[in-house]
């Protein structure tokens, strides 16, 4: 009896033991449980644009996008692009935005009858969200001692503060609206592709009544669209 009573007492510590020395979960282990769910989330979007890859995202979004035909319309009418294949980052850059519908959230908010008027920004949560998105990266410029910007140009905007190498900003884009050109941006904005119908519609944005920043009084919305 004695026996079986000390074989019970030992079973039963080795149970306690056995319990006690099961793997717990660790701050450790959870973290990366939630780094892997981070990874397969990253993994299933279909871009992975970041402002560390920009040039090599956009020369290979450029061999399965070719587009260079584009549609912007507003309630004014409609502008056709032509965007330059010599601009290839650019090109792409247009391209892409497109077809993730970010113009669509934007605006023309800037007009400077007689030379400029200037879209791709609002005031639209949607717009900060989708510029948030991808860390608000920029293009390398592209100067092409054959684009100038002569009327009906689309050129990229840009930053002049801290900016040597002059970069251009993705997302704003302004079209030359004056017949004389405005050849004073030469090799100080890219050109990247022109106007080849609808000047009228141009010309009808450009004559809206603006405020003391130039954005205009009557918010001019825009779809852009690929058309070839």
């Amino acid at each position: 009896m004695k026996n079986l009573k000390l074989l019970l007492l030992l079973s039963f510590t080795s149970l306690i033991i056995s319990c006690d020395n099961k793997p717990k979960k660790t701050p450790i282990q959870k973290l990366e449980k939630t780094e892997i769910k981070k990874a397969e989330i990253i993994e299933k979007r279909w871009d992975s644009l970041n402002q560390n890859n920009v040039e090599d995202f956009f020369t290979e979004y450029a061999k399965n996008n070719k587009e260079t035909m584009v549609r912007i319309k507003t309630k004014f009418g409609d502008i056709k692009i032509k965007l330059y294949n010599d601009t290839p980052i650019h090109r792409a850059n247009f391209v892409f935005l497109t077809k993730i519908n970010y113009f669509d959230t934007t605006v023309f908010y800037r007009i400077a009858k007689d030379f400029v008027i200037q879209g791709g920004n609002s005031d639209n949560l949607e717009t900060s969200k989708q510029r948030y998105e991808y860390g608000n990266y920029l293009l390398p410029q592209e100067f092409r001692s054959n684009r100038k910007h002569k009327y009906g140009a689309v050129a990229a905007a840009r930053d002049y503060d801290n900016n040597p190498d002059k970069d251009s900003s993705p997302f704003e884009f302004y079209i030359i609206q004056s017949k004389r050109g405005g050849h004073h941006l030469n090799n100080e904005h890219t050109v990247f592709g022109e106007v080849i119908s609808g000047f009228s519609t141009i010309d009808k944005i450009a004559q809206l009544e603006t405020g003391p920043d130039e954005w205009p009084k009557e918010d001019v919305y825009m779809k852009v669209e690929i058309i070839n």
